[in-house]
């Protein structure tokens, strides 16, 4: 068996051991086996939300993508229509003095 904290278990005895047990407790290098199952199934359950996390973050990112594709769409057309002082507003306005007079 490997050394321990530098110590070999033989060279430490019975009350070397339970002092042995009892600092691999306190530093948390010995943990009951429940706690053991427990850490690795939260540790399971992150990985599993973060790919489904991520799952959804790609999806975010390629809707949009559309969603600037069509933005720039836009943008164009709008950018290519008239402006509206280069439209002719004489019919509009002799339809408005019909009304008015």
């Amino acid at each position: 068996m490997g050394d321990i904290f530098g110590f070999t278990p033989a060279d430490l005895g019975v009350s070397g051991l339970l002092v042995l047990v009892v600092l691999l407790i306190l530093t948390g290098r010995l943990v009951p086996r429940a706690t053991l199952l427990d850490m690795r199934q939260e540790r399971d359950t992150w990985r599993e939300a973060h790919g489904v996390s991520e799952a959804a973050r790609q999806a975010e990112r390629e809707h949009n993508g559309e969603l600037l594709e069509l933005s720039r769409t836009a943008s164009h057309v709008l950018a290519s229509l008239p402006h509206p002082r280069e439209v002719d507003d004489a019919p509009m306005a002799e339809a408005h003095d019909r009304v008015q007079g």
